[in-house]
């Protein structure tokens, strides 16, 4: 990826000083956890379940889960239609559930400073750290280790690396899909699997350690006009991507992205660019392919105050249909970009 779009996206992200590494181990003890939230962005979204089990030596030594009472919305409300379908998680389960302090000093105690693994787990973290910020004036520093990252490596004939993909995979259970303790139980049987695997093709964490090292890079057919303008109208068809050299590691590399709304960071078709360079798929609206919608700060903000666009509202029914589309704010999405891409230089 070009230097100026790691440089671009380095400013863009949150910054988050304290924060734990990103690793690529089999540790004897660790906590798998997962969280469930109002929304994507750790700015102005909050977390409602949050789950935790401990295990060492290959045995389960402990669990931790609880709801989580958030500050209301206007209204009065707690959760909007979607996540409550999503999730199953009503403002009446919140109504007695703890508050935010209560609950986090407790998961602090629980978890110690073991490294805590997840699926796609960065957006895990980056709640837990900035609610242990906001509510325990302390940061969340353990490392943490993500089966997104292993699955991709491991697998790269699939289409999908989500965590229902992994389930399919090694016929794991997984009920109460979209529940903290759910997806923790499911997360904790894929982690098994696929360290299982790694060590078997692989003969040693080293080993398997050692492809994370170098960039696997495509080269793809696609012409070679390049976009550098900066208006809404610019269309998914206009932006090709760097054909010199696109990243299989990139998070979004084979996924279709769809921007709408005014973006902060970056024009829109400079958005688009970076997509495309890190061999991600633009798509000028939503269809049940499109990976991410990915919304304008501005827009997430009021759609969490006022309404939604049609395209949010499109990708919700997607997403409950099980296509997992995310809907993220741009921030997330530079976050999520950024610490995947930056990492290795």
């Amino acid at each position: 990826m070009p230097d100026t779009h790691l440089q671009a996206l380095s400013n863009a992200q949150t910054i988050r000083e304290s924060k734990g590494r990103s690793i690529i181990a089999f540790p004897d003890t660790y906590c798998v956890i997962d969280v469930e939230t109002t929304g994507r962005s750790p700015q102005w979204d909050h977390i409602i379940e949050v789950a935790a089990v401990k295990i060492s030596d290959g045995r389960e030594t402990g669990r931790f889960s609880s709801l989580i009472q958030p500050p209301s919305m206007p209204g009065g409300t707690y959760v909007d239609e979607f996540i409550a379908a999503l999730t199953g998680i009503t403002d009446e389960m919140l109504a007695g559930a703890p508050f935010a302090p209560d609950v986090l000093a407790e998961l602090a105690a629980f978890v110690g400073d073991v490294p805590v693994v997840g699926h796609y787990v960065g957006f895990d973290i980056n709640f837990i750290y900035d609610s242990f910020d906001r509510y325990l004036d302390r940061p969340f520093s353990n490392d943490y280790i993500d089966t997104l990252r292993l699955s991709r490596k491991l697998h790269p004939e699939m289409s999908h690396h989500r965590l229902a993909d992994l389930v399919e995979l090694f016929d794991v259970a997984h009920n109460d899909a979209h529940r903290a303790m759910g997806d923790v139980e499911a997360t904790a049987e894929c982690f098994a699997r696929l360290k299982a695997e790694a060590l078997e093709r692989h003969g040693s964490e080293e080993g398997f350690q050692e492809l994370f090292r170098s960039k696997h890079t495509r080269r793809r057919s696609v012409s070679e006009g390049r976009h550098t303008g900066g208006n809404h109208s610019v269309k998914a068809a206009d932006i090709q991507g760097d054909t010199q050299k696109i990243d299989e590691d990139s998070p979004i590399f084979g996924c279709a992205c769809v921007f709408t709304g005014k973006l902060e960071k970056f024009s829109r078709a400079e958005a688009m660019q970076i997509v495309a360079d890190l061999g991600g798929i633009n798509q000028d609206g939503v269809t049940k392919t499109t990976r991410y919608l990915i919304l304008g700060n501005n827009d997430y903000c009021s759609a969490i105050k006022d309404g939604k666009s049609n395209k949010q509202k499109k990708a919700e029914k997607w997403a409950l249909k099980g296509s997992g589309i995310e809907i993220l704010p741009e921030t997330a999405f530079y976050d999520m970009l950024g610490e995947e891409l930056l990492r290795g230089h």
